[in-house]
């Protein structure tokens, strides 16, 4: 199996920044440091880094790993890309060390990208995700949605908690329904009343504005998924059990384009649901993967929970390895495995058969 190391004559890590960035230049395959600088996060900074990258060089054959291809470094991952230089997201690094003896410096930020990348294989590079297109819009509905959500949550539960501390002749004991907060929202002033109830009822007339506004919002957001869903690769996905337009649209944001991920491995790494060995002695098993990206993790549980319930050859499945002595986790996590497998061959499937 090639690693990185054996494949390219440099290898540079960009440990990334709002205002700067710090390289990193280390040799293949030895893994020897040539020479570290930072430059800052400006066109002409990030054109003056790809300057010194190429004197220190001399070579074509480089593999830049970029930290935050998404955030901070997506500005000179993209510029790198279009000087046909190869580009991965910096790999996962060991970080027992930082703070402790190697110390902590951006300087030893950048080479440990550049380490990390050294010993990774074909199977275990992540091209930056497509920032155009359709996956890119799903992310942004995506993060709206997560957002909005979160908002939804936390005003939900203020205005139940301020219920149930105040007397104002609504029930909170039970979740409250959407008549109940459309009724808050129309209460009007009462004169006469004493200062703690006016102060309390205006507050829940303002909580149960707001998450009307934002119930309005979740169904536009809910819409717009919908309708991107259904003019990508990803309107294949909602067909499986469990896998609504959300999960189909995260899915297809994680997975971005057909080539960034070589494989379905690589993809249910990504995920973390590939099974980590955790073996020992005359036990033989695997456990959860805590790593990866846990958004698309969340919208594959989700995606199985839903099946488990709903989808009878689900069910049958779940019987059987049941009866072989597993538990209900260990399902699970099978389940996961089998869906990210099953979600990435449909896309690269949809990819390659569709036109553009």
């Amino acid at each position: 199996m090639t690693i990185m190391a054996e494949k390219y004559d440099f290898v540079i890590g960009v440990d990334t920044h709002a205002r700067n960035h710090v390289l990193a230049v280390v040799a293949c395959p030895t893994g020897n440091l040539v020479a570290t600088k930072d430059f800052r996060n400006t066109t002409a900074g990030i054109a003056s880094a790809i300057r010194w990258t190429n004197k220190i060089t001399q070579s074509t054959n480089i593999l830049w790993a970029i930290e935050g291809c998404g955030s901070y470094g997506s500005t000179i991952a993209k510029t790198v890309m279009d000087t046909n230089t190869h580009v991965i997201e910096a790999p996962r690094y060991q970080t027992s060390g930082r703070g402790g003896n190697t110390g902590k410096t951006d300087q030893l930020d950048a080479l440990r990208i550049a380490s990390a990348a050294l010993a990774i294989t074909d199977q275990q590079r992540r091209l930056p995700r497509q920032d155009t297109g359709i996956p890119a819009a799903l992310q942004t509905l995506i993060t709206a949605r997560e957002m909005m959500t979160k908002d939804y949550t936390a005003h939900i539960n203020a205005l139940t908690a301020l219920l149930r501390s105040n007397d104002l002749n609504i029930d909170a004991r039970r979740p409250l329904t959407r008549t109940q907060i459309t009724t808050i929202s129309t209460w009007r002033k009462q004169p006469n009343s004493p200062v703690e109830i006016a102060i309390a009822r205006s507050e829940a007339v303002r909580l149960a504005t707001r998450i009307i506004t934002l119930i309005s919002e979740l169904k536009d957001n809910q819409l717009h998924i919908e309708i991107l869903v259904q003019q990508s690769p990803a309107a294949t996905l909602t067909k499986n059990p469990g896998v609504g337009p959300v999960t189909a649209a995260v899915t297809l944001a994680a997975w971005s384009h057909h080539g960034r991920l070589r494989s379905e491995a690589a993809f249910a790494s990504l995920a973390g649901v590939n099974p980590i060995p955790a073996s020992s002695g005359n036990t033989t098993r695997h456990r959860l993967n805590r790593a990866g990206d846990r958004r698309i993790n969340r919208a594959l549980h989700s995606a199985v929970i839903s099946a488990m319930r709903c989808d009878q050859q689900t069910k049958a499945y779940v019987e059987k390895r049941t009866a072989e002595g597993k538990t209900t986790r260990e399902i699970r996590r099978c389940l996961k495995r089998y869906l990210a497998r099953k979600l990435y061959r449909q896309l690269n499937h949809a990819a390659t058969t569709t036109p553009a």
